[in-house]
């Protein structure tokens, strides 16, 4: 057997194998009589078959048997006789020609074939501990606190009919059907029934206000101005006429901040509950801080490792953001226009994430490689049950699904891996706490959320 490298470029390489016709028919020969006591073919004693005998009834059979055998003992040497790590299967490419085919299952061919491979790029790790994080820090306000408990107690407020011929007062709840409109066109959804809580500010603001006074029976229009950055460039800076029609007018219960509060929803007293709210509050900080924190590591770990990414791979992520993205603007009837881009000028973008995706992705590989950073079977099934049990009285068919659905297990051992890896790094880096308040962390968040997806 001869393999001779013919292409050295970056990432890429490619080999020519061949494998002379005596050597095939040797391989096909010895298969071909370790069938003699396997085969039973009419006319013959067991153990009797003459070889070439086999060979014209299963000749080619036992051949294309033996290519695949040579093709796949192939790619393993060249891996491991070239030191390559490979980021996709071995690409194989079998002669084509019908003639050449023919020849070389027959045994009269020298068998010639290429295998092209991606490898891994070497990748030098950064010294982790030159990295400088900054981590936010923001205390829970009384206000927060505060302002959670009246929402809950507005959860578990009461709600009675007003009388007859009451108008609506802020603080009521209203129940009406809602018809709307843009320059005398209906607005999408046709007409709509929903309950309106006069001063919740969960419908515009202006829709509410435009609530107050009507009675049970009354239909009024009341104007609602779009805003300039409506996701519908059609509606942006409009305003919309609504028709509404109330058919439920309610008042809610006065509830007091008290005990009695905290043991309807199941606690012990006031104090326990604020308790109780202030420590879920500090919980979702903590998990927000954790968020930036990572992407501020991640942002780092890009800047620091630079190097080619296997096409293939970047291809692959590509097609998943891209239809992703795609899908999105589909469901919301957008165009590239709407986002100030062009889909050119949008693919290369996402090409860009794609290819970022892919070398952090190799770099964190590596780091837990050269670490010994791994997920133990106890830890997947510790976040399998944690899973399933986001799905109430079906957590035997969510364990099932995981356990029987190829590349499900996979989608619940990535990011508890990812989060091992962040956390061995950050424990290397030197991280500064920094105070902010609430408004300057909200602030941060929304900086965030404007950048693109990682």
């Amino acid at each position: 057997m001869e393999v001779t490298e013919t292409t050295n470029d970056g990432v890429k390489r490619e080999f020519r194998v061949t494998l002379p016709a005596t050597d095939l028919d040797a391989r096909v020969m010895v298969r071909l009589t370790e069938m003699k006591d396997q085969v039973r073919i009419n006319g013959f004693r067991p153990g009797k078959v003459p070889v070439d005998h086999l060979r014209k009834v299963y000749g080619r059979a036992v051949m294309a048997e033996t290519i695949d055998g040579i093709v796949k003992e192939t790619n393993a040497k060249i891996v491991s006789d070239h030191g390559l790590k490979l980021a996709l299967d071995p690409k194989v490419t079998l002669p084509e020609d019908k003639d050449e085919v023919e020849k070389v299952l027959a045994g009269k061919a020298d068998l010639s074939y290429t295998v092209a491979v991606e490898v891994v790029p070497k990748i030098t790790l950064a010294d982790f501990k030159t990295i400088r994080l900054e981590r936010l820090a923001v205390d829970v306000g009384e206000d927060e606190v505060d302002d959670a408990v009246r929402r809950i107690a507005e959860q578990n407020r009461t709600w009675s009919a007003r009388p007859d011929g009451a108008k609506a007062e802020a603080g009521d709840r209203v129940t009406a059907t809602f018809k709307g409109s843009v320059d005398g066109e209906a607005l999408p959804g046709g007409s709509e029934t929903v309950v309106v809580q006069i001063g919740s500010k969960t419908a515009p603001v202006a829709l509410e206000d435009g609530l107050v006074g009507i009675a049970v029976g009354d239909t009024r229009s009341i104007e609602v101005p779009f805003p300039a950055e409506h996701p519908d460039p059609k509606y942006a800076g409009k305003t919309a006429v609504y028709e509404v029609t109330a058919s439920a007018l309610e008042s809610g219960s006065e509830v007091a901040l008290d005990d009695a509060l905290a043991a309807s929803v199941g606690v012990e007293s006031i104090d326990k509950l604020r308790q109780v709210v202030r420590d879920r509050i500090a919980q979702e900080y903590a998990g927000a801080t954790r968020h930036k924190l990572k992407r501020a590591l991640l942002d780092k770990l890009d800047e620091l490792h630079r190097f080619e990414s296997p096409p293939s791979l970047v291809e692959h992520e590509f097609d998943n953001v891209w239809g992703a993205v795609r899908n999105e603007m589909n469901q919301q009837n957008r165009s590239f226009e709407d986002e100030g881009t062009t889909e050119e000028k949008a693919r290369e973008d996402y090409r860009a994430i794609a290819d970022r995706r892919v070398r952090l992705g190799l770099v964190l590989a590596d780091i837990a490689e050269k670490n010994n950073i791994t997920v133990s079977d106890e830890e997947v099934s510790r976040a399998l049950v944690q899973q399933a049990r986001q799905f109430p009285g079906r957590e035997r068919e969510m364990w099932d699904y995981y356990q029987k659905t190829p590349g499900a297990i996979a989608s619940v051992r990535a990011p508890l891996f990812e989060e091992k890896v962040v956390d061995f790094l950050v424990e290397l880096a030197e991280v500064a706490e920094k105070k902010v308040t609430r408004e300057e962390f909200l602030k941060a968040q929304e900086e965030d959320d404007e950048m693109p997806a990682r």
